[in-house]
């Protein structure tokens, strides 16, 4: 299962109480420690996209507190910190107050999200000339605390887009060797995929239909994956009835979610080419290509069509 938005609640380690305690003997003044430290939670950039997987059953995840203070004057000692791993291309939410806090976009950005509590002081601290003998300690401050949710939007070069089943995994696993799964039936690709290709990133988007961005078949939880995407390979199957149907209605859809997705530089490309006689690709072509267009033809076992299209990918 891919989890790209989950809820879940973070907390720095509380502080460590200082104690009250005095010497062995009558004469002996106060020699309560102080509390050390909670840890301090941690956000780390990952290029693992399964990440957020993690929270679904562990839903409070928090740092180490810090130990109570000892007698003669000891120090408790900190807490550790805790650092979590999350995928790049999240958003951390305020889900109180429904704010950003931050936005995790490189592999290796750690930031700090929950500041541990502060130790406690111990009776030792409030000796005094008119109070020799306190007999009160701090209690350690509690960790700051951030319930949070996380929302994971991909981060690629290029992203292809286009309605079941018009080949866009095939493609992906072709062109950049990731073993994306593929079946000739609708909605086979149920999560985004990722793939390199000479250090482009690409990512296959699950299938759009019409109606997508009211929550229709896979729905609004995947359009949101097209905004961090460069540009657009909008994907047409050359078996299609209605090949400018097809794009209108992915077109359509995706501005309905978000109207700065349509600003976007695309490609539209002509798929599974093979599968038809080169006449009509042709026709395909010429009814979709215009002056805001690039319109091209490939299929996984046309090897001339295919090196066209990673030349082209490799050098945009």
């Amino acid at each position: 299962m891919f989890i790209d938005e989950v809820n879940v609640t973070f907390k720095g380690g509380d502080g460590g109480d200082g104690i009250i305690s005095f010497g062995k003997t009558r004469k002996s003044g106060p020699d309560g420690g102080n509390g050390g430290d909670g840890g301090d939670l941690y956000l780390v950039g990952s290029s693992d996209l399964t990440l957020l997987n993690q929270f679904s059953r562990k839903k409070l995840l928090k740092a180490e507190s810090g130990q109570p203070g000892g007698r003669n004057k000891r120090t408790g000692g900190n807490g550790k910190d805790l650092t979590i791993q999350i995928p790049i291309g999240t958003s951390v939410m305020d889900h109180k107050r429904n704010i950003e806090v931050v936005e995790i976009n490189k592999v290796g950005q750690k930031q700090l999200v929950c500041k541990g509590g502060r130790g406690g002081l111990g009776n030792f601290e409030f000796r005094s000339s008119t109070n020799t003998t306190p007999k009160y300690a701090e209690r350690g401050t509690p960790g700051e605390v951030l319930t949070a949710k996380l929302i994971l939007k991909l981060i690629a070069d290029f992203g292809f887009v286009g309605l079941p089943n018009a080949g866009k995994s095939s493609l992906l696993n072709e062109l950049t060797g990731t073993k994306a799964k593929t079946a000739n039936y609708n909605f086979t690709t149920l999560f985004p995929n990722l793939g390199v290709m000479k250090n482009k990133i690409l990512a296959d988007i699950p299938g759009l239909i019409e109606g997508a961005s009211e929550g229709r078949g896979l729905g609004i939880s995947f359009l949101k994956h097209i905004e961090k995407v460069n540009t657009l390979i909008h994907c047409i199957s050359s078996e299609s009835v209605d090949p400018q149907k097809d794009y209108k209605t992915i077109r359509n859809e995706m501005g309905s979610y978000n109207p700065s997705l349509l600003t976007k530089h695309e490609i539209v490309l002509i798929t599974k080419s093979d599968l038809t006689d080169n006449k009509k690709v042709k026709k395909i072509i010429k009814s979709l290509n215009t002056k805001n267009k690039e319109v091209l033809a490939t299929s996984i076992y046309d090897y001339d069509s295919l090196e066209k299209l990673r030349e082209k990918l490799i050098n945009h």
